[in-house]
């Protein structure tokens, strides 16, 4: 008997990829809670490891919403809901924990990409899938450590970027975070924006006729999660913090 069925006009498959990530997510920012707020010592969680983790969640949760927005409708209208998430979230932290404020976290970033991606899509939908796939990769990776003050490579270093670029407020928000910015959780628009427009690219590679077994559902629940992404993303610290303070009286 097959374990998959049809899930009616959806494409299950990219919902339940998404709640999955989401639950990685929600994963690493609980670890992050207890390193840093119950202070367990975890030196895994504070190398390479828990560096890779946070890097290919957030890569894949990018490249995927990139991928979807031609799924959807009115794509500037969702950024700007998305977007006031993001300015919840800091207003939220900024009047709850000012030490652990979130400036231009994944909301802020995934709102303006879904603003922009929506207002430049006449001009972007000219440029052909495959060239618009290998540019949109090519910059992200040249643009990868911009926010250290450099381009690179593959690893090869290609030059210091001017102290100018790196001012305010306003361009930490695009990629150049000025002195003594701060933020527990950071995407600019420069390098992101281009992983973003990756995945809205790799959608026009591949093409709505090749996607017809996404629409086969694996894990419904994992679906769930995915179509509710934003609620739960929005509450999932506040229950996180919540179980924190329960285990600190405990302990």
């Amino acid at each position: 008997m097959d374990a998959t069925k049809k899930s009616g006009g959806r494409y299950a498959l990219l919902d339940e990829l998404r709640g999955l990530s989401l639950i990685a997510m929600i994963g690493y920012h609980g670890m992050w809670d207890l390193v840093y707020l119950a202070g367990i010592r975890a030196a895994w969680y504070e190398g390479l490891p828990g560096r890779l983790w946070q890097q290919t969640v957030c890569c894949i949760f990018i490249l995927l919403s990139g991928f979807c927005l031609a799924l959807g409708h009115a794509p500037v209208r969702r950024g700007l809901i998305v977007f006031g998430g993001g300015a919840l979230v800091t207003l939220v932290t900024w009047a709850v924990l000012p030490e652990d404020i979130v400036l231009f976290g994944v909301l802020t970033f995934l709102g303006s990409a879904m603003i922009f991606t929506g207002l430049l899509r006449p001009w972007l939908d000219r440029v052909p899938g495959w060239a618009g796939l290998a540019g949109s990769i090519l910059l992200f990776l040249l643009a990868y450590h911009v926010n250290a003050g450099y381009l690179s490579l593959g690893g090869l270093y290609l030059g210091q970027l001017p102290d100018s670029l790196y001012a305010n407020l306003l361009t930490a928000y695009l990629g150049f975070p000025g002195p003594g910015f701060y933020s527990t959780d950071y995407f600019s628009l420069i390098p992101w924006l281009f992983l973003f427009w990756a995945g809205f690219y790799l959608y026009k590679v591949v093409g709505r006729p090749r996607m017809e077994p996404l629409r086969r559902s694996i894990c419904p629940p994992l679906g769930w999660i995915g179509r509710h992404s934003l609620v739960i993303y929005m509450l999932h610290q506040p229950v996180l913090y919540g179980l924190l303070m329960v285990w600190n009286a405990l302990h």
